[in-house]
């Protein structure tokens, strides 16, 4: 956990980046919906929603102030919005965040055109360090004695999160664009619950928390995106 400090070392290398500084412009930008990690809310979403707009995206942030919710209705209430925004969307998710992207571009094909996981244990949601376990069990007992807004025990393998776990492991768009990025020194998720079989998996060193701010994941965001454009363009 302590190298989960490195997140200010992160953020501080990305503010004098110049790929984070001097943004190219996309020639034809798609929109980008942003979910954040567990336990956070779009906010921590800031930097890189920022540079998305530089980029010429419109963003669309989740909704979330604290990502706690049950992963099905959650699921279910980001299928809404990507119905609200009525056009073809990037998707790029956080941590649980990108359980839910991934969960997202599985289930609605025809409306997400790329996908970014960020530090998400897409293959496992639950593989996460005895510290951060922890949190998540004293969550679901807030959930468990009633708490609104909260995932509950049941929620692992309940009836409520089923098409939501089903999606995890279910197959995406051939031909879709998707990256998911992991760092072997990830101090809250173990990274080999990163490695979505159907996606791109993309090494980087940093920590967990600094994913978002991380200049070498800006690196490979600027060529997902720009592939992501591409291939909606050919078609």
């Amino acid at each position: 956990m302590r190298g989960e400090l490195r997140y200010w070392l992160e953020l501080a290398r990305l503010m004098v980046d110049r790929r984070f500084l001097s943004v190219k412009p996309a020639l034809e930008p798609l929109p980008v919906l942003l979910i954040p990690g567990f336990m956070a809310g779009d906010a921590s979403l800031t930097f890189l929603a920022g540079w998305l707009r530089r980029r010429g995206h419109a963003v669309r942030g989740s909704g979330m102030l604290f990502n706690v919710g049950c992963a099905g209705r959650e699921l279910a209430r980001l299928e809404r919005l990507l119905d609200e925004m009525d056009e073809r969307v990037i998707v790029i998710g956080q941590s649980r965040g990108g359980t839910l992207a991934r969960a997202l571009a599985a289930g609605r094909r025809d409306q997400v055109a790329g996908l970014v996981t960020l530090g998400s244990p897409v293959l496992d949601p639950l593989a996460v360090s005895s510290s951060v376990m922890l949190t998540v069990r004293s969550v679901a007992r807030l959930g468990d004695l009633g708490l609104p807004g909260v995932f509950s025990s049941e929620c692992a393998d309940g009836d409520c999160c089923a098409d939501f776990n089903a999606l995890l492991r279910a197959p995406l768009e051939p031909g879709m664009p998707a990256v998911a990025v992991h760092s072997p020194s990830d101090g809250i998720v173990d990274w080999r619950a990163c490695l979505d079989p159907y996606a791109e998996c993309v090494e980087v060193d940093g920590s967990h928390c600094g994913m978002a701010v991380n200049p070498a994941v800006y690196r490979e965001l600027e060529s997902v995106l720009q592939r992501t454009e591409e291939a909606v363009c050919r078609q």
